[in-house]
């Protein structure tokens, strides 16, 4: 039987975890949420069949604590926790930027922390959720971990070391995605089309070149070579992406969100 787990700060992904937990196989009542307004710890309470609690009652209750919160919210949550948290308690972050040691100096000695990265496709049970072991969690843990969050999508372990990396190209990835089928949007009006079948042609096509890239095999350059005729229309169009800096700022980008996401660790947000 699943183990007790309680998903604090249940907003938009905590909640699609919740649901996708009870999906793959936890009964509503070993399903603990906690909100800040009342009103929404009602509404998770009717929608799912699960018991809404205090983040006191959570602690002491639950095998298994999923932080949820805001990165900027992480040290109150914590402080209220503290007390009531006992050293044998999983504790898995869900907050961009926060290292493990971050919570394992706020917690009991020996507390086992687990940090994880997923993102906003958990919405529609196709998350990334990038998983990495603080000092005290074991391959147990992790496991636990990838159980829990496997209900929304795929997991992958790295090292904490990496994690900032991970936040950038996948935490964040979703949101770069949708910047450029705006863009193409955009693009498809000037060229004539209506708003609506621009965006139905980009859409398909950034599903269709997502299964490929999933189910091919094939390097992405291999893929695009496919598509890329001599002297054809994908060419002229790559030739301009190039000549505009488009892969340099890409990678600017990513770094951008990377250096962000160490700023967020040593708490300058």
């Amino acid at each position: 039987m699943p183990q007790k787990v309680a998903v604090l700060g249940t907003g938009k992904i905590g909640e699609a975890l919740l649901s996708g937990m009870i999906r793959g196989g936890w009964a509503p009542s070993d399903l603990l949420v906690t909100a800040r307004r009342q009103e929404r710890a009602a509404q998770l309470r009717e929608r799912y069949g699960v018991e809404a609690v205090s983040n006191a009652e959570a602690a002491k209750s639950a095998d298994t604590l999923i932080l949820t919160v805001k990165p900027q919210d992480m040290g109150a949550l914590l402080t209220e926790l503290a007390p009531h948290v006992p050293a044998d308690r999983l504790v898995i972050s869900g907050a961009a930027g926060i290292p493990t040691a971050y919570f394992e100096e706020r917690l009991a000695a020996g507390t086992p922390v687990v940090r994880v990265m997923t993102n906003t496709p958990a919405l529609v049970d196709e998350a990334m959720s990038v998983i990495s072991a603080g000092t005290h969690a074991t391959a147990g843990h992790l496991a636990h971990a990838e159980e829990i969050f496997g209900t929304v999508g795929k997991t992958l372990r790295v090292p904490e070391t990496q994690q900032d990396a991970a936040t950038a190209l996948s935490g964040s990835g979703p949101a770069y995605f949708f910047f450029l089928v705006e863009a193409m949007t955009d693009a498809g009006i000037l060229l004539g089309l209506p708003r609506d079948k621009a965006h139905d042609l980009i859409v398909q096509a950034a599903i269709g070149a997502a299964v490929m890239l999933r189910d091919s095999g094939e390097h992405p350059v291999k893929l695009r070579e496919n598509v890329t005729s001599p002297a054809g229309t994908t060419i002229n169009a790559i030739r301009e992406l190039e000549n505009h800096g488009v892969r340099a700022a890409m990678i600017s980008a990513l770094e951008a969100a990377r250096d962000r996401s160490r700023e967020l660790a040593t708490g300058n947000g």
